[in-house]
């Protein structure tokens, strides 16, 4: 079986997240390939389509947000992701398990008492129609069950009732709470319901588009994007249909077969990446983009700079300055690159009113 170094790994992801070159497809076109954008950060995703998309305009995507053609929703590891409606109905059926398992893994003790099927139901009348806060709609809720916590009722019913965010959240340039309103309200149609038992074309599903926009990847890395477990007999009714690697620990890596892998010689060019990117959190094994000693700062909100296909530095923006700080050795042809990149995110970042970066001193 052929081994993938982690250079081979690296390219072969930077290519299907359009790293190594912008792409030009629609913005909604990209939602789609990427199985969507983590979002909880509500201005994180332009900055990642920008780095991905040539001449991405974010008015595109916030028209898609009004349009109801993608959505803002809790999915894959319950956080907020923004993904097209078409994917919104399709998957959250697959991933109620996952949700509901992953609040009550912190509030079992606080709603041990609690109807969940009772719960569900007024927590659907309630955001049948009118958008709330999640805060908001537990305090409702607490009239009815007044020894639980609102915020843990808010939680809980966020899972049980497929909910999208409505804008202004999420809007270019905008901010606006994070209410919430039913996703079949919002969109007209309810979820596609779960599969019969001992069917999965969902999981299926899933298993194809996290390859095309990741692979090669092992098993433990679908796991840690999607955060669902149930998925070995997926990838098992597909496995014909893929090819396999090794990596250098051994592991074995699944992947399609006509998916691109370029060879570890292909450059890789300076990219700024936004708060929570999929791209260094959607793997178990992140080596192949950060080093382990820098890996705690991917789910700290850390914005990175990739230098050579590998996280390199971070950066900030205030008052339109986009300011770097490298995390080790960045050579001054690299330091002209990044700055030159900086620059043009500067510029985007501001509507074209700044183009200032600044790059602090390499660690010693």
């Amino acid at each position: 079986m052929t081994v993938l170094g982690a250079r081979a790994l690296n390219r072969a992801a930077l290519a299907r997240q359009f790293l190594l070159a912008r792409a030009d497809v629609p913005a909604l076109d990209a939602v789609a390939h990427l199985g969507g954008l983590q979002a909880q950060e509500p201005q994180e995703p332009f900055t990642g389509l920008w780095s991905r998309l040539a001449g991405f305009d974010p008015a595109e995507l916030s028209a898609l947000l009004v349009e109801r053609r993608v959505v803002r929703m809790h999915l894959m590891r319950r956080t907020v992701h923004l993904v097209t409606a078409d994917d919104a109905l399709a998957w959250r059926s697959r991933h109620d398990a996952m949700l509901l398992q992953r609040v009550l893994g912190v509030y079992r003790a606080e709603l041990a008492g609690v109807d969940l099927a009772a719960l569900a139901e007024a927590g659907r009348e309630l955001l049948a129609h009118d958008p709330s806060t999640l805060p908001a709609a537990g305090r409702v809720l607490a009239e009815r069950w007044p020894d639980v916590p609102p915020r843990v009722l808010g939680e809980a019913v966020s899972v049980l009732v497929p909910l999208v965010q409505v804008p202004p959240r999420g809007l270019w340039g905008q901010a606006g709470p994070a209410s919430s309103v039913a996703l079949a309200t919002w969109l007209g149609r309810a979820c596609d319901p779960p599969s019969p038992e001992g069917e999965d074309p969902v999981g299926e599903a899933l298993v194809l588009r996290y390859l095309a926009a990741f692979g090669p990847a092992a098993t433990a890395d679908l796991r840690a994007w999607s955060g669902l477990a149930g998925l070995p007999q997926a990838v098992a009714r597909v496995r014909e249909r893929l090819v396999a690697f090794r990596d250098e620990r051994g592991r074995e890596l699944l992947d399609l077969p006509d998916a691109p892998r370029p060879g570890p010689e292909v450059p890789a060019p300076a990219r700024f990446l936004p708060a929570f990117d999929n791209l260094v959190l959607g793997y178990d094994d992140r080596s192949r983009f950060i080093d382990v000693a820098h890996r705690g700062l991917s789910v700290a909100g850390t914005r990175f700079v990739l230098v050579d296909g590998r996280v390199a530095a971070s950066w900030t923006v205030a008052d339109g300055v986009v300011t770097v700080t490298p995390l080790r050795r960045i050579s001054r042809a690299d330091r002209q690159e990044v700055g030159e990149e900086g620059r043009a995110l500067a510029a985007f970042l501001s509507g074209g009113a700044s183009h200032r970066v600044t790059i602090a001193a390499s660690p010693r």
